[in-house]
């Protein structure tokens, strides 16, 4: 839109900008269409726009795909929206607080926006969160956190953000645009950025939340050398530190993305399985092969149980929270079976000598690092989804945080029962088949209860 069209509509509307909001809206339509045209958004794919006020980076949103969604919190502007974009799924509220979970029924989504500088940072985390179903985004900031998120290391931009985004983002600064080009002119440049999700393998395999953990404590206090600021959360760090080459006098800002998902990596043991090497090396367990009333037979090598498709045991567990939601993890992309599919809080084969129980603590153990009493949910028969498994389902309760290790864990999630059920409806191969039976007994079981 024209600066002369905002300002009619917004005096129709009754509605001036608003600094609380920090509403500053764009009226060179040359950039929004350049702005928009950055996300290369395909015909149908599905976007999201933050903050579309007036709508004059939807126009040209619209011109690509017409499955769109747009979130905004001015409670004038939604009626406007609603009238002008009636195709389009418009949501009354604050994208800092919008649940990015509600985005995996749809698949990866392209985001873009002119977002409020008070709120950029909040915004931002929050839809580029480790399993954010988001491939690209394009966004218009205040010019100095634009600088910051695509900071390299060793500079004074360079911070926690730059590396807590930058882990799973390529960030990439486009253009920085006048503050000229606005309604109200602000006070300071803002800048275009880029965000794209990084390749699988690009960055060394870690475990998200003591990532993050050690990177907010490592740029706490920056003048501070980085081992006395992480040797609580780390342990024996100089012995890290000596396994990875890196000084005992670095400070936090010295340190590159891929070193911090190093230090991330590492244990007493020294780094943590997070290859493929490390994730093969269960190919030596022994299972015990069951005939087709799970009576046990004999025992033979998972390559061979695998290879020749024969009748074994597995267990699966749905660990709940306080509020009734499941954890979910994604399957590291080094799995053997359904590598990146989304599957139950924990899973895996019953070994030789093993009986279900004791198989469903471990694995709850071994796959999320802590210790529950699983009560029996119910029991799937050996069939081609669970790959010629009986399996048992367990549930159990725990709060977290949890340990996910990189060889078997991508990432993971809580999710509500009710997104778990869109989900899987309408996209039922992000999921491993395993876990799509197991949620089936789940679901009927829970209608039992309810007669």
């Amino acid at each position: 839109m024209k600066l002369s069209e905002i300002q009619s509509t917004l005096r129709d509307l009754d509605a001036p900008p608003t600094k609380s909001l920090g509403q500053n809206f764009l009226h060179d339509r040359n950039l929004a269409e350049w702005t928009v045209a950055q996300l290369e958004i395909e015909p149908g794919e599905r976007w999201l726009e933050i903050g579309p006020g007036l709508g004059s980076l939807t126009d040209f949103a619209l011109q690509r795909s017409e499955n769109g969604i747009l979130i905004e919190k001015d409670d004038r502007l939604i009626d406007f929206l609603r009238k002008r974009f009636a195709n389009l799924t418009i949501v009354h509220g604050d994208a800092a607080r919008f649940d990015v979970r509600d985005l995996h029924k749809h698949g990866p989504v392209k985001v873009f926006g002119n977002l409020p500088y008070y709120v950029s940072s909040q915004i931002l985390f929050n839809f580029t969160a480790d399993t954010a179903p988001i491939s690209k985004l394009v966004f218009t900031l205040q010019r100095e956190l634009a600088e910051r998120l695509a900071a390299s290391d060793s500079t004074k931009a360079y911070g926690a953000p730059t590396v807590l985004i930058g882990k799973n983002w390529k960030v990439q600064l486009l253009r920085t645009l006048p503050p000229s080009v606005f309604s109200p002119v602000p006070k300071v440049d803002s800048a275009v950025v880029a965000l794209t999700r990084r390749s699988a393998g690009e960055m060394p395999e870690c475990d998200a939340a003591r990532f993050s953990e050690l990177v907010k404590l490592g740029f706490s206090q920056r003048r501070k050398q980085l081992g006395n600021l992480i040797s609580g959360a780390l342990g024996p760090w100089r012995a890290a530190f000596d396994s990875l080459q890196i000084p005992q006098k670095v400070r936090a800002e010295n340190l590159s993305i891929a070193q911090w998902c190093q230090l991330a990596a590492w244990s007493e043991e020294g780094l943590s399985r997070n290859s493929e090497e490390g994730a093969q090396d269960v190919h030596g367990e022994i299972f015990d092969v069951v005939d087709e009333q799970d009576r046990v037979i004999g025992q033979r090598s998972r390559h061979e149980v695998h290879g020749n498709n024969l009748l074994h045991r597995a267990v699966h567990v749905f660990v709940f929270n306080k509020k009734n939601e499941i954890f979910l993890q994604r399957r590291s992309r080094w799995k053997d079976v359904c590598p990146q599919r989304w599957d139950s809080s924990a899973a895996g084969h019953v070994d030789s000598g093993q009986d279900y129980d004791q198989t469903a603590v471990r694995e709850v153990f071994e796959e999320l690092g802590v210790e529950v009493s699983p009560s029996l949910t119910g029991r799937i028969d050996a069939c081609a989804d669970t790959g010629n498994e009986f399996v048992n389902l367990y549930q159990a309760r725990h709060e977290g945080p949890f340990r996910l290790p990189p060889a078997e864990i991508e990432s993971g999630e809580w999710f509500s029962q009710n997104q778990i059920q869109e989900w899987t409806q309408a996209r039922p191969d992000d999921f491993a088949p395993g876990f799509l039976r197991c949620w089936s007994l789940w679901l009927h079981s829970r209608k039992l209860e309810d007669l």
